[in-house]
């Protein structure tokens, strides 16, 4: 990157900027007038080139093309560590809690995506709605069907999106027309879509049990030696998500010492591997995630719509755990990362643990794009605008609405500021999204 010879198609994009200077630490950097210098690299992916003041930028690249946007805020893309895209229309459903939930809405709609036409129309709508809120990159459920991750990866691949998938695994406790009834090949299924798109592109694959309960050994040690057989691809699952489904493992796995344990044995816990929810974990769970670098995918609006509990930060970050922030949807209420932002420092609140931990609003940020994607294994290519990152970013009007206008004219300290936008946030904050360094315009945009 060094090389400007070598770099093509260079761009200026000029307005405040945000970002984090040490990925690994969440303390933001703020430019009211800056530049970002993108360009396309021999390998044809656009990443950031440089990034600060504009004055002292705009003399180390005369005559550059930029693009101005005064007012306006240029961020990371937002990265969302568990997302159910077949899930999308059932967003909303009313349930008594995770099990009923699962039962009445999301398993008999999740059947109609053996149908590839229903399944690229979903696809459609779902990425075009993550674009509309800011969200570059996901990490994504399909269902059981082969064709739903045909479907969501041949439209990934068309945006030039950088987005993560794979085919759920239930051999059992599912219904028909979900229920994987040939085990074996279950994973075979997932060996050849392995082959057909990880890597290809911006696409990433990961092998995908639904969550315990409804993974037979077999299947769950198959995943296993999948994982083994193919350490560069991520591994997403549920764990310790409400004490119902708890003791419903407890009763299937009698000698399992933890349900986190199941996973454990089947050789399903190592890097590159996200539990979502992670909410039920004692200390001994959270140190072994920790000890061999898999991560947790916190779901706070889906925690607080199902009843499910509080993610403990404190005894996480006192594990050394890695985690980031997700949406859920559809047992999450919402595809924004403002509203998932603000549910999480709730749930920070409200944790026992946490004993009221009151999150910084940079540190809320960094969940949703620089700690994300390093909990993803995927630091220095995405959430974040440093030198080599991939150019996916937005663009924040802190004007969208008049609240928003009134008390982020108010904000003394870039806390404040980061505050406001995450409190009183939603898609109209997005002026626009940009993948690879060109603005998306879905069709309802």
């Amino acid at each position: 990157m060094k090389d400007l010879h070598a770099v093509s198609h260079l761009q200026g994009w000029r307005a405040s900027l945000l970002w984090f200077p040490d990925p690994q630490r969440p303390q933001a950097r703020h430019e009211s007038d800056g530049l970002l210098v993108t360009g396309q690299s021999p390998d044809g992916i656009v990443r950031v080139l440089a990034i600060g003041p504009y004055r002292e930028l705009a003399a180390r690249y005369p005559e550059l093309p930029t693009t101005h946007w005064p007012g306006l805020c240029i961020a990371p893309g937002f990265v969302d560590m568990h997302i159910h895209y077949p899930q999308t229309d059932v967003i909303g459903s009313p349930a008594d809690g995770l099990l009923p939930w699962l039962t009445h809405y999301t398993f008999p709609h999740e059947k109609h995506f053996s149908d590839p036409a229903y399944a690229h129309e979903v696809t459609r709508f779902f990425l075009d709605e993550l674009m509309r809120q800011g969200v570059t990159t996901a990490l994504c459920f399909a269902t059981a069907h082969p064709e739903s991750v045909d479907a969501f990866m041949t439209q990934a691949q068309k945006r030039r999106l950088r987005m993560i998938t794979g085919k759920v695994l239930q051999d059992r406790h599912s219904p028909d027309g979900l229920r994987d009834t040939d085990t074996a090949l279950s994973l075979r299924q997932t060996e050849n879509l392995i082959a057909r798109w990880h890597g290809v592109d911006r696409l990433g694959y990961a092998i995908t049990p639904r969550f315990a309960p409804t993974s037979t050994p077999a299947q769950l040690h198959g995943a296993g030696e999948l994982a083994q057989q193919f350490p560069d691809v991520w591994i997403q699952s549920h764990v310790a998500e409400n004490v119902d489904e708890i003791r419903w493992v407890q009763e299937l796995f009698p000698e399992a010492r933890s349900y986190l344990d199941v996973y454990d044995r089947a050789g399903l816990l190592r890097k590159r591997a996200v539990y979502a929810h992670c909410i039920y974990l004692n200390e001994t769970d959270r140190q072994r995630m920790a000890e061999v670098s898999a991560t947790a995918a916190i779901s706070p609006t889906s925690n607080l719509f199902l009843g499910s509990g509080f993610f403990d930060y404190a005894a996480s970050d006192a594990a050394g755990l890695r985690y980031g922030l997700a949406s859920d949807v559809g047992g999450g209420t919402s595809f924004s990362p403002f509203h998932t932002m603000h549910a999480a420092y709730t749930v920070a609140r409200q944790s026992v643990g946490s004993a009221g931990l009151s999150l910084a609003p940079e540190h809320l940020w960094w969940q949703h794009t620089a700690g994300a994607a390093q909990a993803l294994d995927l630091d220095g290519k995405l959430g974040n605008l440093l030198p080599g990152c991939e150019a996916d970013f937005v663009v924040l009007n802190p004007k969208a609405t008049p609240l928003l206008a009134r008390r982020t004219a108010q904000t003394d300290t870039l806390a404040e500021w980061l505050f406001a936008l995450i409190v009183l946030g939603d898609d109209r904050l997005i002026a626009h999204t940009l993948v690879q360094g060109e603005i998306v315009k879905p069709g309802f945009l």
